[in-house]
This record gives structure tokens, sequence and C-alpha cells, in this order.
């Protein structure tokens, strides 16, 4: 059946209907993964968004029960090249297009990938929406550029209550605003108690849980949609340890003073190189963000750059030079993507132990 993706800029690509029968409209991004594409569809920062792989052929294993990094995906719908029918993997239990169907997410394969990327990259991210080959172009066109940008993204993908993964060691609490499954998984490996909390605590509430560290999550939109979260990281700078991650690392830069900036088409894949300024060595990182902290904006607070992105200079690494918190805007806990930026989560356990030794062993108040 074929089916067409419209673009707010009046272009039309058709190609073959895979997924659900559902017209869903999104911010058209893409994402440079050749793998991964489980872990993408499942991660919460893609709330909103329809996402353009550029790998040619997804789904060649398959879907598995174990590679989500969340339960309920808010992905709005999945652009390939080619999507495999025929998985070969010996975990695979649905191909992509069963799983897109039972989850009720709309996708388009055979459309020219390649040029819709080059769009993007010339252009910058784009609205559009994916619908029924008779659907009246112009029509689609109004409505996308009458649609504003939604600010609701962090609300809708947070935890609503708070939930408990055991551990034996400190206790950290991970602020949701659309975390992955892989950043509870590293926390929890590292003997943690991990207390994940909604986005909407105050400081206060997150304080009375007695934390000896706290984890800024990654998730979608924009940061200065969330404001009440940029005054709950202001009222713990200085009462625990702080580890920023992708959004997380945003709303550390804001609540030290800086500013942030929305990207021309972002960046999102597995395959970005970060340069760690104090040792000179370079990660392949794995990430997923369409605002970036602006540089020079840095300069009259009190954080200092650690980390850049080796492709376009813009900041991937803060600390602060007088508290004990730092953030990263790329992906430690590499779900999916390489694992060369695992390290951040011992780096972050070790600040979190110096800071237990320097209180004898007590949580501030």
């Amino acid at each position: 059946m074929k089916r067409q993706l419209i673009l707010e800029n009046g272009e039309r690509l058709i190609g073959e209907a895979i997924g659900s029968n559902e017209e869903r409209a999104g911010e058209v991004v893409f994402n440079t993964g050749m793998t991964g594409y489980q872990e993408i569809l499942s991660d919460p920062s893609y709330c909103g968004q329809i996402v353009t792989m550029t790998y040619p052929l997804i789904g060649n294993y398959g879907i598995n029960r174990d590679d989500f990094e969340s339960v309920d995906p808010s992905i709005h719908g999945l652009i390939v090249r080619e999507a495999s029918e025929y998985p070969s993997h010996f975990r695979s239990q649905l191909t992509i297009n069963d799983w897109l169907k039972k989850e009720n997410i709309p996708g388009i394969q055979g459309i020219d990938t390649r040029k819709l990327t080059r769009l993007i990259r010339e252009t910058g991210t784009l609205k559009g929406r994916i619908c029924a080959i008779d659907a009246d172009v112009d029509t689609v066109v109004n409505e996308l550029r009458a649609t504003p940008t939604p600010t609701d993204q962090v609300s809708r993908v947070s935890t609503k209550n708070r939930y408990m993964n055991p551990g034996m060691k400190e206790r950290i609490v991970l602020i949701d605003y659309g975390a992955k499954k892989g950043i509870v998984k590293d926390l929890v490996a590292e003997g943690y108690e991990v207390v994940v909390v909604p986005y909407s605590l105050t400081a206060d509430e997150i304080m009375a849980l007695q934390p000896d560290g706290v984890v800024l999550s990654n998730g979608p939109g924009n940061p200065t949609s969330i404001p009440e979260s940029v005054e709950t990281v202001k009222g713990l700078l200085g009462k625990t340890p702080i580890f920023g991650i992708c959004l997380g690392h945003q709303l550390l830069a804001l609540a030290c003073g800086a500013k942030t900036t929305k990207m021309k088409f972002g960046h999102r894949g597995s395959n970005h190189p970060v340069k760690d300024l104090q040792t000179g060595y370079i990660s392949i990182t794995s990430q997923n963000h369409g605002y970036t902290v602006d540089e020079a904006s840095l300069e009259a607070t009190p954080l200092e750059i650690t980390h850049i992105n080796v492709n376009d200079q813009s900041v991937e690494g803060v600390k602060h030079i007088e508290y004990p918190a730092f953030s990263v805007q790329y992906h430690p806990e590499a779900s999916p993507g390489p694992e060369d930026a695992k390290g951040l989560f011992r780096e972050f356990k070790a600040i979190v132990q110096n800071q237990l030794e320097l209180t004898g062993g007590k949580t501030h108040a």
C-alpha cells in the first residue's frame, strides 16, 4: 500500500506503508546508527518525533523482548529505505513491521532516505506527517505550519510515581525527564540503590529522600520548557553530587546561568567523536539531542568545559568549579552504541564516595 511523507516546506516523498495506518505528525529527524533501532524506537527522548534511519536496511535482526529502553514508545513514526521482512537472530520475536503495528506507530519505507537526510541537513529539522497517499498536500502543509512545537514532552514521558531499584551501596536519586532503561541498569550495576522520581519533584522533596547523589536523566524537547526543573537543579547544587546526562546536562548549564540554543539538525547516532579536554582522549559516543549549551554563555558561569565534539566543536561536557557536579551531552550508558564513555559512571562513583568521606558518611540536609 502506498503512503506519503509530507513536510512543512511542501516536499512530498512517496513510499510503501509499514506499521499502523494511523496518520501522525512530528519533527522529522535523522539517526546515523547502523544498529540499535530497537533502542531508538523505544527511547523517550524521541517523544513526538519521526525518525529517519540513514542506514538502508533496518529490522534485519528483528525485535526482541530485552532491548527496549522504555515500556511505552513515544516515537511518532519511522522512515526507512527498507524494512527487513525476514529478520535473522536467535532472539528475534517480531519483525519491525509487526512491532510497529502492535504499538500503533506509522512508518514508511522505500523513499530516498539519503535525499531526505540531505534536505534536513540543509534546511534544518522539519515538521512532517506520514499520511495516506490521497491526502491533500496543501492542506497538510498548512496544518503543519500552523501547529506549534510541543512543550509538554517531558511531562508525557516522565514517571508519574517514585519507585526503587534495590541495591547494597549508596542511594542515588535519578530524576526522570525521560530516562532510558540503560541508565538505571548501569547505576544498579555499580551497586547503587536507585530511586527514580518524577521530574516535577522539588529540591526539598528530593533531599528529603537523603540521596548520596543525584543523576539528571536524558529526555526530550527544549530544556527551557521545564523552568521548574532548572529551579530544582539550582536547589540541589552544593547539597549533593550531581551527574547530568543529555537533557540533564543542559538543565545543569541553565541552572548555573548558561544558555541553550536549538541546533540546525542535532546529533543523533552512535558514532559521534568527543574529546576529553583534560586527557586528550577521544571517545566514540551515542547521542540524541536537538539542543546544545551555548559556549559563549558559559564564560560568566561557575562551569568549565570538559568535553567538546570533534566534528563541530560544540560543548559536550561541563563541570562545576566549586560543587561536585558535572554533566555530558552524550549517553555514557550507550544504549545503543559504543561503551567508550562508561567510565563516567565510575567517575561519578568516586565523587559520591569522596563527598561521603568529607561529610563523615552523612548526606547533606
